[in-house]
């Protein structure tokens, strides 16, 4: 899977007529390429726009020219690798193509909008891990004679933080219902709504839950921390923040135009 489809560019140095296609192409980033044994990437229709008219290919572990770069050091989501894929003159055969020809691209975008509710349960889940993981100790710790729990100021908290996190998973549930429903254009916009609220709301709850463990929540001792570091992909993959919102209000003000 690759983060970054807009960037996506190989250059196809062979007619379209050939069977075999050299490409020649760094991609910035692929995630979980080194459990996939088909890593599938772009290539640009010679007869078409790079941003409109792409292939999209598998292209097999075994093909000469493709070879697999380093696994980058990331801050969170550790378990799932992140390399680069090299194609230098990597020659790919025409049966590899995926989906009709000149359609890789819209295929790609189109995974991409789906692929935002995914990326809102992963946030909603991580979320609800992170308190799940807070909630008992706020219960043990005991200051001023009674637990920090249970103190107004942290009750308040701590309700914000449980009400935010329904409502992002409500938006996510709406997405899927939408998606499983068939009715694709209102999908994309719940998506992208579920993804930009849950992946905010499991920053500020993981967040806060660091805070409300207090020094033992900045150790590696607590799962928080991993909760912690894991959040900050999701503003980011699937579409950043910024565009989950540009996204939104095109499709709202659309609704209005003429």
């Amino acid at each position: 899977m690759f983060p970054n489809s807009y960037g996506l560019n190989p250059k196809n140095n062979t007619p379209s007529s050939l069977t075999s296609k050299p490409l020649n192409h760094l991609p910035p980033w692929s995630l979980k390429i080194m459990s996939s044994a088909e890593p599938t990437t772009l290539s640009p229709d010679p007869g078409g726009g790079v941003r409109r008219r792409k292939w999209l290919r598998p292209l097999p572990g075994s093909n000469p020219g493709l070879s697999i770069g380093k696994a980058e050091s990331k801050l969170g989501i550790r378990a799932s690798s992140t390399c680069e894929v090299v194609l230098e003159d990597c020659e790919v055969a025409a049966d590899c193509l995926l989906g009709p020809e000149g359609q890789g691209y819209k295929i790609a975008i189109g995974l991409l909008n789906e692929g935002r509710i995914g990326i809102g349960a992963q946030m909603v889940g991580l979320a609800e891990g992170a308190l799940d993981s807070t909630m008992p100790y706020l219960h043990q710790r005991k200051q001023f004679g009674k637990a920090i729990g249970e103190f107004q100021g942290m009750e308040f908290q701590i309700a914000r933080a449980y009400m935010e996190l329904e409502a992002a998973k409500l938006l996510v549930f709406h997405a899927a219902r939408l998606l499983e429903g068939g009715e694709k254009e209102e999908m994309v916009k719940a998506a992208a709504m579920a993804k930009l609220s849950s992946s905010e709301v499991a920053q500020k709850v993981t967040s806060q839950c660091i805070d409300w463990l207090g020094g033992v929540g900045f150790t590696c001792d607590f799962a928080v921390e991993k909760f912690f570091r894991d959040s900050k992909i999701g503003t980011i993959y699937e579409g950043t923040s910024n565009i989950q919102l540009q996204t939104i209000a095109k499709l709202v003000q659309a609704k209005y135009r003429d």
